[in-house]
């Protein structure tokens, strides 16, 4: 072996040896897309969100009989390209995958509108669904964030994670509010029991 093959050859592994290792901390870290965390355990801020695919929006939704009076309000949902291609062909959500929940105030006043509502600028509340299998307790945690400030864990104890495991469609998760989504949950057979037999006769 030529001495310039011997230095090719050991170019070749190193270049190879680099290639693995950033392999490896991307499949301990995830993509870019996926839940970060700060020291203390907080989730940061996913900035890019609004660049994620766009699942749905529902206007003045709730899930008690008390409303909103004197005020209207947008919910936004987003889910990442990677993961929303994945639940495409599987019927659950990937590891990692992170649905934002974007709350905008709505009017019925400006430009040239005159009826109907339309989304302001003011957001109202930014929530965040989280897939983490090694992290939450049920695979799922919930965070509030304010001001786009890293946001601590919801406690378990909150009504949210009860709610999404009696009612959430396809893996705790409320597919049904998805149109683009709901019909492959169904084809996929990954429903929930208990929301198939809640919304049996509907």
């Amino acid at each position: 072996m030529s001495r310039r093959s011997g230095i090719q050859i050991a170019l070749a592994a190193a270049i190879g040896a680099v290639a693995l290792a950033g392999s490896a901390g991307f499949a301990q870290t995830g993509d870019a897309d996926g839940p970060q965390y700060d020291s203390a355990g907080r989730m940061i801020f996913p900035v890019g969100y609004r660049e994620w695919v766009f699942l749905s929006s529902g206007m003045d939704m709730s899930y008690t009989a008390a409303g909103m009076p004197g005020m209207h309000m947008f919910g936004n949902v987003f889910a990442p390209r990677a993961a929303y291609e994945a639940f495409q062909k599987t019927g659950v959500w990937p590891d990692r995958t992170v649905l934002m929940l974007e709350n905008r105030g709505a009017s019925s006043k400006g430009s040239i509108n005159r009826q109907g509502q339309f989304q302001t600028g003011d957001v109202m509340g930014m929530e965040a669904h989280v897939k983490d299998t090694a992290r939450f307790k049920g695979g799922w945690g919930f965070f509030g964030f304010g001001g786009g400030k890293p946001a601590a864990q919801i406690p378990y104890q909150a009504a949210c994670y009860a709610c999404h495991e009696q009612h959430a469609a396809a893996d705790t998760t409320f597919v049904q509010f998805y149109p683009t989504l709901l019909p492959i949950a169904t084809k996929l057979g990954t429903l929930n029991p208990a929301y198939v037999k809640e919304t049996a006769g509907q």
